[in-house]
């Protein structure tokens, strides 16, 4: 994406709401798309911020998210395995719902600030997000978060898709 794109996806990037709702509210129907869920190596900074030993495998869940068909974007989460038994134990069932269902609606649960990020071709989230586009364009933005609940914390990356542009 160019930075005239980078400007357009300024109000998806700087939202502190569910991007669910904001999308869902934007498009006539949403659906996610489970890619991978279950336990994985992640990478060092996920473990740092995670608290955990950064070759200790960690629960990893990746979907698209679609908006009338199309993917709008790539969400990938991870926590430590031990609190998928505990605080985010939730996490197990939710299938080919989204994470900002049980995130936005649970009282208790606590919301970092946002971080922001360009991936390029060579980035491993870039390379998953992109696994379904035709084309795929020179960077993605992406924004995470640290989420924590029983002070446990759960880190949430959305990679934002082209076509996330066309919504209305």
């Amino acid at each position: 994406m160019t930075s005239g794109c980078a400007s357009a996806l300024h109000p998806w990037l700087h939202d502190h709401g569910s991007l669910t709702q904001r999308i869902q509210q934007r498009c006539d129907r949403f659906t996610v798309q489970p890619v991978r869920s279950g336990l994985a190596r992640i990478a060092y900074d996920e473990a740092t911020m995670l608290g955990i030993a950064p070759h200790q495998l960690a629960h990893s869940r990746e979907v698209f998210l679609h908006a009338d068909g199309k993917p709008v974007v790539f969400a990938h989460s991870t926590c430590a395995s031990e609190h998928l038994r505990g605080a985010w134990k939730a996490m197990n069932g939710l299938g080919n719902r989204s994470l900002g269902s049980l995130l936005f609606t649970h009282p208790l649960v606590i919301r970092q600030p946002l971080h922001f990020k360009a991936l390029r071709t060579h980035h491993p989230l870039y390379r998953s997000a992109t696994q379904t586009l035709g084309i795929a364009p020179d960077t993605l933005w992406a924004r995470r978060s640290l989420f924590t609940l029983h002070g446990a914390p759960l880190l949430v990356t959305e990679v934002f898709l082209p076509e996330i542009l066309k919504l209305k």
